[in-house]
C-alpha cells in the first residue's frame, strides 16, 4: 500500500462569496443615500388657468369642490350621490363626456382623490384636475 505523503485537504473558495457580500454592502449603501430625497417631494397642484374663459361644449363638466366641502356640478349644488348619478345620465347621452374637477387648494388631497373616485364611478373616463383660485 502506497500512502501519500501530503493528503489534500478540500477547502471551500470564499474569495467569490466575499466579493458578491461587499457588492451588496455598496449597493445598499447607495440605494439608502437616494432614499433620503425622495421622502420630502414637493407636489405642485395645478391652477385653473384658461379653463374659465374656454366655450364649453355639450359633454364637458365642471365638478367644483369648495373648502367648506360642497360639490357643485356646473354651479348647481348637488351631493355626493347626485353627483354620481347626474354623471352617469350625463355620460349615457355624451359617451365621450369630459370633467374637471375643481378643488379648492387648502383642500387635503385624500379628500379631493374621493371627488375623483365618485366622478370615475359614473363612468367618465376623461377627468382634469385644477384648483380654485384665490
Amino acid at each position: 500500500m502506497i500512502r501519500r505523503s501530503n493528503p489534500e485537504t478540500a477547502t471551500i473558495n470564499l474569495t467569490p462569496m466575499i466579493d458578491v457580500v461587499f457588492l451588496l454592502v455598496i449597493f445598499f449603501m447607495v440605494g439608502s443615500k437616494l432614499d433620503n430625497g425622495e421622502s420630502h417631494l414637493q407636489v405642485n397642484v395645478p391652477s385653473v388657468g384658461e379653463l374659465n374663459s374656454m366655450a364649453r361644449l355639450p359633454d364637458e363638466r365642471i365638478v367644483e369642490f369648495t373648502a367648506a366641502g360642497t360639490l357643485t356640478l356646473d354651479g348647481n349644488a348637488v351631493s355626493p350621490d347626485q353627483l354620481t348619478s347626474v354623471l352617469r345620465s350625463q355620460h349615457d347621452s355624451y359617451p365621450a363626456l369630459k370633467v374637471a374637477v375643481r378643488a379648492d387648494d387648502s383642500i387635503p388631497y385624500g379628500q379631493v382623490a374621493g371627488v375623483l373616485q365618485m366622478v370615475r364611478a359614473s363612468g367618465v373616463q376623461q377627468i382634469g384636475v385644477a384648483t380654485k383660485r384665490r
